[in-house]
């Protein structure tokens, strides 16, 4: 279907110079910057089945070519369908239910495409929309810190092309329902490509298709995608593949696309993902997408969790901890943020806080406690306290991601991260495991094919905690999700005793347990009240939280981060 057009662009490229997007280019509505946040009443009445997506990539014009089959059922009746896709790439023709509508009855001013319905459709009804658009998508800037396309070159001048969506949506590369519980049950990817170019992407491989000019059309069929996991990776890939035999019993698909000449240190990241695996089936559960595959492709960017295709962007980083974090960290997200997926903005802890505390817990499960103690110093130096975890409204993604739009920025990844590991230290890792496994698969048993995948959130993860320990830990997240300001341990030592205070943003409640140790023997307190006493000899050497078990206010590390960023300070 894409044929004319191609030739025809391959004959402008003789003649004109063409108006390549520079980075940041073509400007995007704010609409289109907006993903998630209070739903729509006209989408909040679709119910998404399936999406058929065909891309033409095009690198000479820097330009996509879609043509989008979607079909939903109507929750409550519709007059019109309302679909987000960035006005960039415009519908140019739209049929409902197989037959062209006028070009009156579609309109997308400002990225959010209103579609007049033929005829209104009955609650329970299905309706299919095809859609043809196309032009010059949006750059990134500094892909994945904002989003559009990447379009970039191999070392030996080749096509390296990548796309990346969840700050600012799906809908700056085809149309769809951007929010999170806007995902399609089913989505098929038919993405062409120059000759000499792969185009790995979410789920199966269908097939490969040779077209007559030596362009090459790559089908995917991928089960209920997080909408900001679909993802188009052009590129001359070369190919590492194996199985790996689950403790569960099933087989699991591994493939990595990386770029020619890189085989060596290709292989040394493939080495990777069997322990890994092994590792998050330990301590999670099954690998959710057992069926389709676990699936990496190297990107001109740092990385992003699309749903069984990770972007791996770390340049084959050594570090001391003796894996690849950034591996380990997208990996995670297919347990935390595809598998289960946070249904508001507002609650994306669930998905970085549990992708940031799996670096350093799988350094406990690889090496022990002084890896794990390292590695969390690390996280521990990065939490900055400006703004809480949650807000208890509706947001948008950049309301949370980005500080000047008022949200907590990097602390859903380290805060979230060290609240996770002072939790597990207060109920214990079997508790811990089990919560775990009730947020990820919503049941303690999963197993291949019991579970399926799911939409989480805070109040419901509160809600196992207190289903699995039998007590209320309100206090907990009272503290760390909704206050900005940490809880702070006041120690009083008088003669022969020692008295320790907690002092919560607000004055609230927190009992949490705290571990003295007293001449190297470590007694553990209850806090019964926020407050306890233990006798403590004349001259006796006291640590408190001698483990750092728990976050907590550190005046040390306030002093150390206003020393670091004053004015004039001498750069060593």
């Amino acid at each position: 279907m894409f044929l004319k057009p191609v030739l025809a662009l391959a004959a402008l490229s003789l003649t004109a110079a063409i108006d390549l997007p520079k980075k940041g280019e073509p400007a995007i509505t704010e609409q289109t910057q907006r993903s998630g946040g209070v739903i729509d009443p006209d989408q909040a009445k679709l119910k998404f089945d399936h999406a058929d997506l065909k891309f033409e990539v095009l690198p000479v014009t820097q330009e996509l070519r879609g043509l989008a089959t979607l079909t939903f059922t109507a929750k409550a009746p519709l007059t019109r369908l309302v679909i987000d896709l960035d006005k960039n790439i415009a519908p140019s023709a739209i049929s409902i239910d197989g037959k062209p509508i006028p070009g009156a009855d579609f309109t997308d001013p400002d990225g959010r495409l209103t579609i007049k319905l033929p005829k209104a459709v009955a609650a329970g009804d299905q309706v299919v929309a095809t859609i043809t658009y196309g032009g010059q998508p949006h750059v990134a800037v500094k892909a994945p810190w904002d989003d559009g396309m990447v379009w970039a070159k191999t070392p030996d001048g080749r096509t390296w092309f990548a796309t990346t969506a969840e700050g600012y949506g799906c809908d700056l590369f085809w149309p769809c329902l951007d929010f999170p519980t806007g995902e399609p049950e089913n989505v098929t990817l038919h993405i062409t490509v120059p000759k000499g170019l792969k185009a790995p992407s979410n789920g199966k491989l269908i097939g490969v298709d040779t077209l007559p000019d030596g362009r090459t059309t790559w089908n995917w069929s991928v089960r209920q995608p997080n909408t900001y996991g679909i993802a188009l990776n052009v590129g001359p890939y070369e190919e590492i593949s194996g199985v790996y035999k689950s403790r569960f019993g099933n087989e699991i698909p591994m493939f990595y696309w990386y770029l020619p000449g890189e085989e060596a240190k290709a292989k040394a990241l493939f080495a990777e993902f069997a322990p890994t695996l092994d590792f998050f089936e330990s301590e999670v559960g099954p690998y959710p997408f057992g069926d389709e595959k676990l699936g990496v492709v190297e990107t001109p960017h740092k990385g992003m969790e699309h749903q069984t295709i990770n972007a791996y962007g770390n340049e084959y980083a050594k570090a001391p901890e003796g894996f690849d974090w950034l591996f380990q960290h997208e990996f995670a997200h297919e347990y935390f943020g595809n598998q289960l997926t946070a249904a508001n903005w507002d609650d994306y802890w669930l998905h970085e806080g549990y992708g940031t505390y799996m670096q350093p817990y799988y350094g406990l499960w690889r090496e022990g406690s002084a890896r794990y103690a390292t590695m969390l110093d690390d996280e521990r130096n990065k939490i900055a306290n400006l703004r809480p975890l949650i807000s208890g409204r509706i947001r948008t993604e950049e309301e949370v991601y980005e500080i000047a739009k008022g949200g907590p920025g990097q602390d859903i990844y380290y805060k979230g991260s060290w609240m996770l590991h002072t939790l597990r230290n207060l109920i214990g890792d079997t508790a811990f495991r089990d919560v775990t496994r009730l947020a990820v698969y919503g049941r303690l048993d999963p197993k291949p094919g019991n579970f399926s995948l799911r939409f989480g959130s805070t109040s419901e993860y509160e809600g196992f905690v207190k289903q699995v320990t039998g007590k209320d830990y309100g206090w907990f997240f009272d503290v760390y999700l909704r206050k900005a300001a940490l809880p702070e341990l006041v120690e009083t030592r008088d003669g022969s005793s020692l008295t320790l205070a907690w002092k919560a943003p607000n004055g609230l409640p927190f009992p949490m347990p705290v571990e003295v140790q007293i001449d190297g023997k470590v007694e553990r307190l209850a806090m019964t009240g926020g407050k306890d006493i233990i006798a403590v000899a004349p001259g006796a050497h006291v640590v408190v939280d001698p483990a750092s078990r728990i976050l907590k206010r550190s005046t040390a590390l306030e002093e150390y981060n206003a020393w670091k960023t004053a004015p004039g300070k001498p750069k060593y």
